[in-house]
């Protein structure tokens, strides 16, 4: 086929040697099918901010760092560097995240290279070597649900242990190869340590995968990783062979309000206290 405009200098520069066909094209890029230097891969070329549609992207990027302190201030100030320098961070986004999952032993897309706004990485295929399904396209039987279900819940280990939440894991988000799920769409990656949401989108993630994989093995809805994984992670006991049970035990202890609310009045009278001192040293002065 055509090479695509945003293909052409990775042609002209002689990484990709052919361009075979478009796989996809979704809200945040388009997928072709790529040859480079004899081997069949994925281009990933990622839209303009303007062209997307995914509308959450400030709650994802709470809690990733930047490259110095010019860089956060233009970004706060959303000036036109800051807004570029924004729209860099996100696109190298999932770039970091494949290297650095890969690295911690999830099974994604081995990336290639990430030129001119163009991720190449590695194509996921079925046993017939065509390009591998999604898990909401294909049906399972109960012992592949069961399997696979333990597969993705170490890889959320792996990855919660690498310091990184996928932020909207689902099955639409999931390829289905030979050797098992592998798990796909990093821009929105989250850090789970700088991030006030992370909890409640770490356990979304599970949830989601709970749902999807209780269709063929219901038993798997009885199931509770999500707040478990969470639990181990916030006490430190979080590692990628952690031993799981897939079960919670939730605090049933009503609170104690009038506790509380000595706390809270605790905190008001400090407060007043330090207002106070205050308005005597300007008086002072």
């Amino acid at each position: 086929m055509k090479i695509p405009k945003r293909l052409q200098s990775l042609a002209d520069d002689g990484l990709i040697d052919e361009v075979i066909t478009q796989l996809m094209s979704g809200k945040e890029a388009q997928v072709y099918v790529v040859s480079s230097h004899g081997e069949i891969c994925c281009a990933k070329v990622f839209k303009e901010a303007k062209q997307r549609s995914f509308k959450q992207a400030v709650a994802y990027q709470e809690g990733r760092k930047v490259r110095n302190s010019r860089q956060a201030r233009a970004m706060s100030k959303k000036t036109r560097y800051g807004q570029k320098e924004q729209e860099d961070a996100w696109l190298n986004a999932e770039v970091d995240a494949l290297y650095r999952l890969a690295d911690a032993g999830v099974r994604v897309p081995k990336p290639r290279g990430f030129i001119d706004g163009v991720l190449l990485m590695e194509m996921i295929r079925d046993a017939e070597g065509h390009a591998a399904p999604r898990l909401d396209d294909v049906t399972l039987t109960p012992e592949q649900a069961r399997r696979y279900y333990d597969k993705i819940i170490r890889d959320v280990v792996r990855m919660l242990s690498a310091g990184l939440i996928h932020g909207d894991l689902s099955e639409f988000n999931v390829l289905l190869a030979p050797d098992g799920p592998v798990i796909i769409d990093l821009p929105q990656a989250v850090n789970a340590a700088g991030n006030n949401s992370a909890q409640r989108m770490f356990e979304r993630d599970v949830d989601n995968m709970r749902r999807y994989f209780g269709r063929f093995a219901p038993e798997l809805l009885a199931t509770d990783y999500g707040k478990e994984i969470w639990a181990l992670y916030e006490a430190g006991d979080l590692y990628p062979d952690s031993k799981l049970t897939g079960y919670f035990e939730h605090d049933t202890h009503s609170a104690d309000v009038e506790e509380l609310m000595a706390v809270i009045d605790a905190a008001k009278e400090e407060e007043s206290e330090r207002q106070a001192r205050l308005q005597d040293d300007e008086d002072g002065d």
